[in-house]
């Protein structure tokens, strides 16, 4: 959760130690971010403009029909894609055939997007299945999880194997140093 505050308040929203800040973090069970007025402004600019980007590229659409969506609260594709098609013909801009276009578009991009991910979580699935007691179920979990070269595997902490796969520890340990075996193979001098 973020909050933002007038500068000269900042100080009292954090506490000394920033102890208001964690108190606050505690109850609720939130992470808590506090930042200036103008950081904020920043902040959204950054994300309008990655939502203007998206929308122009995945939509095929000029900077003005994407300027229509972000103004209209549209932040994603999934929701051009599948919101009631009365929210989007309330837009005043917007006729019939614009809003099933764009909605189509939005569609396709969502599918495009889907299979080469999917593709991706295979290529990668493939590297993993090469390494000694790797099965296929747990290579494209870890795939899916981001983990997708022996290396990436290699670089995990063995509390955040088990967080991503949920595997019992030895297994998991036996994974995570089968990985990391090249690292300690000598280097011809």
């Amino acid at each position: 959760m973020g909050g933002v505050v007038d500068e000269e308040n900042l100080a009292i929203a954090i506490g000394r130690s920033g102890q208001n800040v964690r108190l606050a973090a505690e109850l609720t069970g939130w992470k808590i971010n506090i930042m200036t007025a103008e950081e904020s402004e920043n902040k959204s600019a950054q994300e309008t403009a990655a939502v203007r980007a998206l929308f122009m590229e995945k939509l095929d659409v000029d900077q003005e029909v994407a300027d229509i969506l972000v103004e209209e609260g549209f932040a994603s594709l999934e929701e051009i894609a599948y919101v009631p098609m009365s929210e989007m013909l309330d837009i005043e801009s917007f006729d019939e055939d614009t809003v099933n276009e764009l909605r189509r578009r939005a569609r396709d991009a969502l599918v495009t997007d889907a299979i080469k991910s999917e593709e991706t979580i295979e290529t990668a699935a493939e590297d993993l299945l090469g390494m000694d007691g790797m099965d296929d179920d747990t290579a494209h979990l870890l795939a899916t999880k981001g983990v997708r070269t022996r290396e990436d595997l290699a670089d995990l902490a063995l509390d955040e194997f088990n967080e991503l796969t949920g595997m019992e520890a030895d297994r998991a340990k036996q994974l995570i140093m089968t990985a990391r075996a090249p690292w300690f193979v000598e280097q011809p001098a």
